[in-house]
């Protein structure tokens, strides 16, 4: 049947509506608050009163704009409006036509232009069959009790069968997108066919529901029949006692014995009382009774006023940590300045001068520095210098939320997150929690654990922290926590931000001996079965260990090698070949092969286009060399796998020798029509960084002019076009490396003068510095004769003398000069 002719407007206002589809004849009430469909509101008001209802195709979308909607929707007059005082506005529409939108555009809110939809012609003969099925589809439906009184009438009081099919659709729980195809049907009949198929899946699912709800009324009945059962078994068992409550009688009163004994707070021990009382009416082989039990032995195992006393004396505390870590200085002082601010904030509350709550603020600690340098076990030792218990919790890998804050109890399964799991471990409320490898933690559609860190890492909220599983909040204002990283720049900066970063640098060489002798061996020897008189290392069998078989920051792989010397040992004595042994550094090609790492050394003598750089990566210092060679040819070629800053180094030198070529009596037009190679030996290794400036210009310099370059110096520090030595880091690194290969001269920029106090006293004594500030003050260190000999006129052309061959090392990791 052809659409009725109505009159409309070209262009209205749009009003979007969610989940929810207006079919033409109807009167309804429609709420709006979003300021988009408000305004849509007033701008009808103020025309002719026609608005475009039309549906979202999602409802999630918040600001839709024309593409987020629906092409088929309701014109509508605008019959009242209502504004609410919280101001949203209440609008009653009378439903006129199903029409066409195009054309959107957007302003204060969505116009459209309308056209109305002319329906096909329908067979009468096949309209009255499709009613007749309708109707009787529709008793079905409503002897299933899906629809209220109300709406029935309404239905059933429709003439029209195109009416009465729009009310039926309206009123039942379509899907939108079922509901947005009927008002898109092309005439009635097609209407009433899609109308039908909806109709058969909606009895089939009554039908469904009906046999559920039979099977649930007789479980139900079973369940109340064996209940009365068992209470009439218990007031047996209670006579044949002689009047005593059975075990389940008392298990509701046990709980709440020991809920009266925790002291908590009114709040929440009015949410746990409410759970024992529930206990207690429920028959104790409920499904729902086993959660609840499970809830209330985690609420009374929780230590809620339980805590330890701290240990606050700072020089046992200072002892502790020495003895459980061989040097860590900068940390070691901060542990103790916390402990120091922590008596202090004690003594002023005794006086009454603080809060509690004042006294256990703190900062929260994070670690970074490389694997295997102690932090992880030192959080451990501060626990014990502190006196409190001590909880790990690996976050490595942790994706999802509810590792922090546990699973809600709706789910089957759920659980406590990881820290009321550590508190209850702990058995006290102030424990030392080590979150470790707080990097490492990742995200997915389950959530993102970082971010539920945020409230717990936070003095000012975590005094009321609130589990999913436990929904009551715990105080965790006196957990002292430890964060532990590798790479701090992988931490999310909200978190960072809520955390004091304490740097772990990379053990030095005498550190590692000390650390060795101290702790490894002893372990070693005890994890082995070996007794200290059946096997000693010479110093010197210790040094070559770690300079030649292990490279690294921390001490892992050093342990792992003494305890493979342990173990070829002791299957020695075992078999009887020897009773004890003293390892030194020429057996230790028997036990652990050949030497897996050859540290680069000095080069012998002076030599003319080859300078020595320092360089440093995560696992510890060495020197490199700049070679250089001037051959026939044109431009300036770069090997040894440099990085985009070092390449640029090499540039940047090049241009500065090219401007300060007549002071330096360099011929300009050599350098011009020569191919300048630079190579920076291992060449597999990848190397990086803008700190080889200063040997880049040593070695170009010296290879153009013949000065030959220092052996015994090395150098660090970025130059510029302009003659200037920036500071670099990493110092104290590279200098242990130097000094390691023999090197006593050290070239740094003079703005790092102030890191040569980080570097060993001794080995401070035995070397010289050479801060500058400019290129000119490292050539006159670095060239043999100083900056008079480039800057002296030379005769002939200048004397090109290749690199000798020289040995380098195998370096396992990418350097960073």
């Amino acid at each position: 049947m052809p659409t009725e002719s109505v009159s409309l407007p070209k262009n209205v206002p749009v009003c979007p509506v969610r989940g929810s589809v207006i079919y033409p004849t109807m009167v309804q009430h429609i709420d709006a608050s979003r300021s988009l469909s408000i305004n849509a509101i007033e701008a009808a008001l103020a025309g002719e009163k026609v608005i475009l209802i039309v549906s979202q195709r999602d409802k999630d979308v918040d600001d839709p704009q024309g593409s987020d909607l629906y092409d088929i929707g309701t014109a509508c007059n605008v019959l009242r409006v209502r504004k609410n005082p919280d101001g949203t506005v209440q609008m009653l529409v009378s439903a006129v036509a199903r029409v066409k939108a195009s054309g959107y555009t957007r302003g204060d809110y969505l116009r459209a232009d309308i056209t109305p939809l002319d329906a096909a012609p329908d067979k009468a003969v096949e309209l009255q069959a499709l009613s007749r099925e309708l109707k009787e589809k529709f008793e079905l439906i409503v002897s299933g009790g899906k629809l209220n009184a109300e709406a029935v009438q309404t239905i059933n009081g429709k003439d029209d069968i195109g009416e009465m099919a729009d009310h039926i659709a309206f009123n039942l729980d379509f899907k939108l997108e079922d509901k947005q195809a009927l008002l898109e049907a092309s005439n009635v009949t097609a209407r009433i066919r899609k109308l039908l198929t909806l109709l058969d899946t909606e009895q089939e699912v009554q039908a469904v529901q009906a046999k559920i709800r039979a099977q649930v009324k007789e479980e139900i009945d079973k369940n109340q029949r064996e209940y009365y059962l068992r209470e009439q078994m218990k007031v047996i068992q209670k006579e044949l006692q002689g009047g005593e409550d059975g075990e389940d009688g008392d298990e509701a009163e046990a709980f709440r014995a020991k809920i009266e004994a925790l002291d908590l707070k009114p709040e929440i021990k009015k949410e746990v009382d409410r759970e024992v009382n529930r206990l207690a009416r429920m028959h104790p082989d409920a499904a729902e009774a086993s959660v609840i039990r499970t809830y209330l032995t985690w609420i009374t195992e929780l230590p809620w006023n339980t805590r330890s006393e701290d240990r606050l004396d700072v020089a046992e505390a200072a002892q502790v940590l020495d003895d459980d870590h061989y040097g860590l200085d900068k940390v070691k002082d901060r542990v103790l300045e916390f402990l120091a601010v922590r008596r202090l904030r004690k003594e002023r509350a005794e006086r009454g001068e603080l809060s509690a709550e004042d006294v256990n603020k703190g900062p929260i600690l994070v670690f970074t520095g490389p694997p295997g340098v102690g932090k992880t076990s030192i959080a451990q030792s501060i626990a014990k210098a502190l006196g409190r218990k001590y909880v790990r919790i690996a976050l490595g890998g942790a994706r999802d939320e509810s590792d922090i804050r546990g699973h809600r109890r709706t789910y089957i399964g759920a659980m406590p997150g990881r820290l009321v799991q550590g508190l209850r471990t702990a058995g006290t409320k102030n424990p030392v929690i080590l979150l470790d490898e707080v990097d490492k933690l990742g995200s997915s559609y389950q959530g993102d654990p970082s971010a539920a860190l945020l409230e717990v890492l936070d003095p000012a909220q975590n005094q009321n922290f609130t589990d999913h599983y436990l929904g009551v909040a715990f105080d965790l204002s006196e957990v002292m926590f430890i964060a532990t990283a590798n790479y701090p720049e992988q931490i999310p900066p909200a978190l960072m931000d809520r955390m004091e970063v304490i740097e772990f640098n990379s053990y030095i060489e005498q550190e590692k001996l000390e650390i060795a002798k101290r702790y490894l061996l002893p372990r070693q020897l005890t994890a082995n079965g070996l007794k200290s008189n059946q096997i000693t290392f010479t110093d010197a069998s210790l040094e070559k260990l770690i300079s030649h078989y292990t490279r690294e920051a921390g001490v892992r792989n050093l342990e792992r090698e003494v305890g493979t010397v342990a173990r070829k040992v002791a299957r020695r004595i075992a078999t009887g070949e020897v009773k004890r042994v003293k390892v030194t550094d020429k057996e230790l090609d028997r036990y652990l092969g050949q030497s897996r790492h050859s540290p680069e050394t000095e080069n012998k003598e002076d030599m003319v286009g080859v300078s020595t750089g320092m360089f440093y990566t995560p696992v510890g210092g060495d020197i490199l060399f700049v070679e250089t060679s001037i051959s026939p040819g044109k431009g300036l070629v770069l090997t040894g796998q440099l990085g985009d800053v070092m390449k640029e180094s090499a540039r940047a030198a090049l241009t500065y020798i090219k401007a300060n070529a007549e002071r330096f009596h360099i011929d300009k037009a050599r350098v011009d029509d020569s191919e300048i190679h630079v190579h920076v030996p291992a060449g597999a290794i990848p190397k990086e960084g803008p700190s080889a400036g200063g040997a880049m210009v040593t070695s170009l310099i010296s290879a153009l002019s013949g000065i030959p370059a220092r052996h015994d110096v090395a150098m660090t520090g970025e130059m510029t076009l302009t003659g200037r030595y920036l500071p670099i880091g990493g110092l104290k690194e590279k200098v242990l490396g130097a000094r390691r290969a023999g090197i006593k001269h050290i070239i740094l920029p003079k703005a790092n003068e102030g890191d040569i106090r980080d570097i060993p006293a001794h080995l401070r004594a035995s070397m010289t510095f050479h801060p500058c500030e400019t290129v000119d003050e490292v050539l006159s260190v670095a060239l043999v004769g100083g900056l008079k000999a480039l800057e002296t006129p030379r005769d002939g052309s200048a004397a090109v003398v290749p690199p000798t061959k020289r040995r380098t090392s195998r370096r396992g990791a990418g350097a960073s000069a």
